[in-house]
């Protein structure tokens, strides 16, 4: 049985190396996702193109702005001269927002009198201006509190009854490329293994090898394992080629254990290759197989909270959001790369994964099995 099994094994990997469109959507794709994901999916706004209309061009003026330009936040990139060329240039996206310093400012913060400014954000991408406005008052108050140091010349901490200091664990620096490559490599999973079974399979039945290969001694189970195998390696080999890439180009550190990383990935693999023989055993042709493997994974990520946080969902996609396999991966991965957490807190997770893998192979196996005959 084993010799047979891998007889089919290495015809697959023949014709995988054999093809370099192939070769290319296994080995290349990935590395492209994660440089994309990696860079252009993140939440880290910085150096935010703004302009300034300072009409009161004192000294605490030019101190105000200076506060914004020295935070890593802001770019101050025009100096406008009156309301209208401000709002000029938010329309035409040159900048993203525009400090305004009323008249009068300096001689009311001599003067101690409460004062204010205006910051015009352009709400256009609700993330970037909550970025903005986040920053904007955080720069703002801390300001605020020099001046106030300044003119009691105690500290403000001195003053307060309560001090509140925030700690950020697993992810301090709060790198949006620390969240997003773990979870691509569970994306790249589910996507390249459940995919190329299906096609795989499918291909195999339009061009009339599969009947071929059954008129032969081997047995359906030892046929979908020989053809497995492959692509189960591959996908082995696409988590260390994007583990690497995270962790010495983006610097994603590991904090847990990877041999428990792989043995997860493996239990996860019987969840994405079972779904590829399900979808294989549907399809007539490989361009169906491949509509409907997006069909099913676009909601899969969305739902699997990849992009978009669980708690953020209504109740109802919450619910669903528990009948998709991907989110108990991205719990797991995300768990030992982050938090450098073990099996004692992931077992719900991979008890799960687990479950997923044995109903939807057995299910796929007795699908296929009828399909060949």
């Amino acid at each position: 049985m084993i010799g047979r099994t891998l007889t089919i094994a290495r015809k697959e990997l023949w014709h995988i190396v054999r093809n370099r469109r192939t070769l290319a959507v296994m080995f290349l794709i990935p590395v492209i996702q994660l440089f994309l994901l990696g860079y252009a999916a993140t939440t880290d706004i910085d150096h935010l193109r703004t302009a300034v209309l300072d009409a009161d061009r004192t000294a605490r003026s030019r101190a105000l702005i200076e506060a914004y330009r020295a935070s890593d936040y802001f770019e101050i990139v025009a100096f406008v001269e009156n309301q209208e060329d401000l709002g000029q240039l938010l329309d035409r996206g040159e900048v993203r927002a525009g400090l305004v310093i009323p008249a009068g400012y300096g001689a009311d913060i001599t003067a101690g009198r409460r004062t204010s400014v205006a910051f015009l954000i352009d709400g256009t991408d609700p993330t970037v201006a909550n970025t903005i406005l986040a920053a904007a008052q955080q720069v703002g108050q801390a300001h605020g509190l020099e001046i106030v140091e300044r003119r009691l010349g105690i500290s403000v901490e001195e003053m307060t009854a309560l001090e509140v200091r925030p700690r950020v664990w697993y992810n301090p620096a709060m790198k949006s490329a620390n969240f997003m490559i773990p979870g691509l490599i569970a994306m790249i999973l589910f996507t390249l293994t459940t995919m190329l079974t299906a096609l795989a399979i499918v291909r195999e039945r339009e061009t009339g090898t599969i009947e071929q290969l059954m008129v032969t001694p081997i047995r359906p189970i030892e046929l979908v394992v020989g053809k497995l195998l492959p692509y189960v390696v591959v996908a082995l080999f696409n988590v260390v080629e994007v583990l690497l890439i995270g962790v010495f180009w983006f610097g994603v550190p590991i904090h847990g254990s990877v041999p428990l990383l792989f043995a997860t990935s493996v239990v996860f693999l019987m969840t994405s290759l079972g779904i590829g023989i399900l979808i294989s055993t549907v399809a007539n042709s490989q361009q169906e197989a491949m509509l409907m493997v997006w069909l099913m994974m676009l909601p899969s990520i969305f739902l699997a909270g990849f992009f978009f946080p669980l708690e953020a969902m209504p109740v109802a996609l919450r619910a669903v959001s528990y009948l998709v396999p991907l989110r108990y991966m991205l719990i797991i991965i995300r768990g030992i790369i982050l938090k450098g957490v073990g099996m004692d807190v992931l077992a719900d997770q991979v008890g799960a994964l687990f479950v997923f893998g044995v109903i939807l192979m057995g299910i796929a196996a007795v699908r296929f099995r009828k399909r060949l005959e």
